[in-house]
């Protein structure tokens, strides 16, 4: 697993930087040697930010937590991303060994800043980023996995059965809706 390390508005010590190393070096049993680990430390008003972003054959993986201490969001952030493999485990092995996460996903290809928009008087929307990034076909259910693996409550995707573009979300009773365009 290729591990990259970067600090924002902080300067990382080497001991950091091993323990992060360490505690990764545990899932390489899980991930093969093509996979991308990448570690973000963010300093925020004396609040530590540990983001962990693994990808692999097309899946994220991804996990964010803040603490006062960076070890203790580090910490964290290694349970979620534990519980969070945990969770999914059975899921992830039947589409590993299916082949049908070779496809690459989620990629984002480009981030452009926007322009401060012109406020009207009615509306007061800011829109701070777009985001570009390639949509591969998946099934509703790879959809929803890849969702859940990110930590999001949406997802945006092409559905491979139909060639649409469609978005699964998590609903608040814990279950997952499916929008789809409509012709009318």
């Amino acid at each position: 697993m290729k591990i990259t390390i970067t600090g924002r508005k902080v300067t990382l010590r080497d001991n950091f930087k091993e323990l992060a190393t360490k505690k990764l070096s545990r899932f390489e049993r899980i991930f093969d040697e093509d996979a991308d680990a990448n570690v973000v430390v963010t300093l925020e008003k004396n609040r530590q930010t540990v983001e962990i972003t693994i990808k692999q054959r097309g899946m994220i993986y991804r996990a964010e937590s803040t603490a006062m201490e960076m070890n203790d969001a580090l910490d964290q952030v290694m349970s979620a991303l534990g519980r969070q493999i945990r969770k999914n485990k059975t899921k992830l092995e039947k589409k590993i060994h299916s082949g049908a996460i070779d496809q690459y996903l989620g990629d984002i290809v480009e981030e452009e800043p926007v322009a401060e928009p012109a406020v009207d008087a009615d509306e007061e929307y800011h829109i701070v980023r777009v985001k570009h990034f390639f949509v591969k076909p998946l099934s509703v259910e790879e959809a929803i996995l890849q969702m859940n693996m990110l930590g999001h409550q949406f997802f945006m995707f092409r559905n491979e059965t139909n060639g649409e573009i469609n978005v699964v979300y998590k609903r608040k009773n814990g279950d997952y809706g499916l929008l789809e365009p409509d012709a009318e």
